[in-house]
């Protein structure tokens, strides 16, 4: 199943095109996908395709807009740790990417002062309650995944001693994840996805989240051993190697520039900057 909110309302995405789900009983509100989502998994498998009328991707908003809880982890690729300086970490490096930066798969995000660099991830969305949940059924709260960019302003983040991350990666617009909501029964291998990000047509980022060091599984038992998890809350689940800040010389995202975050299976996010006003 692959739920998305188009233009504010809950939509099933086929290969035709789009399904309004109150043609099926259930209520448009993106807020309620959680509360319906084991019933609208048994409805999405009967419906036709050619049900589905054509869509405008610009319509496309954030799969869960207003999530209470966002979590994202630093150093969870073994070539990104390294291009970083740092060794493997021991457990996974927590912080947290404010809620009012999450926006949807595609426009214009506006480019504050300072250096703003890319980090495309998987982002496991929860589902379902989960508090203390062992690490053999880490699986089992999150009910979706999606595609997601951290995007960072690198002064703001490492400024301080010690560095402060999360006001750095929340400027407006700085946590886009979209297209759609793809349930783990959509997908041959959950943890095992190809990733890539495309800066003007040219590869910055590429790998499999199957190398990841801390898989989603261990992650949602990290979280909930000390914080309960609620439905719609988001999970950035790491970067790959690439990043601007670790190239040399270093790179930054620009006015005019286009960035593409790709994941098989879970579809593309497309965006372009501008300086703010």
């Amino acid at each position: 199943m692959r739920i998305a909110n188009l233009a504010g309302r809950l939509a099933l995405l086929t290969g035709n095109g789009a399904v309004d789900v109150a043609d099926g009983g259930f209520d448009p509100d993106p807020a309620a996908v959680f509360d319906q989502w084991d019933a609208l998994l048994r409805w999405s498998a009967g419906v036709d395709p050619a049900a589905a009328a054509p869509y405008d991707e610009a319509d496309l908003r954030a799969p869960v807009p207003e999530p209470r809880q966002v979590f994202a982890v630093a150093l969870n690729y073994r070539p990104h740790a390294a291009e970083a300086g740092y060794e493997d970490p021991d457990q996974p490096l927590v912080f947290t990417k404010f809620p009012s930066c999450v926006t949807g798969p595609g426009g214009t995000v506006d480019l504050p002062p300072g250096h703003v660099d890319w980090e495309v991830e998987l982002v496991a969305v929860i589902g379902r309650p989960a508090h203390r949940v062992p690490e053999e059924h880490g699986w089992d709260p999150v009910v979706a995944l999606t595609v997601g960019q951290d995007l960072s302003e690198r002064i703001t983040q490492l400024a301080g001693r010690p560095a402060q991350f999360s006001l750095g990666k929340s400027f407006p617009g700085f946590g886009p994840t979209g297209p759609a909501l793809v349930s783990l029964d959509d997908l041959p291998d959950p943890g095992d996805l190809e990733l890539t990000c495309t800066l003007d047509g040219e590869v910055v980022q590429h790998d499999r989240t199957s190398r990841m060091i801390f898989p989603v599984p261990r992650l949602v038992a990290h979280l909930s051993a000390i914080c309960p998890l609620r439905p719609g809350d988001l999970v950035f689940t790491g970067t790959p190697a690439g990043v601007g800040n670790r190239r040399t010389p270093q790179r930054f995202i620009g006015p005019g520039d286009t960035l593409v975050s790709r994941i098989e299976g879970l579809g593309e996010m497309r965006h372009t900057f501008r300086s703010a006003p």
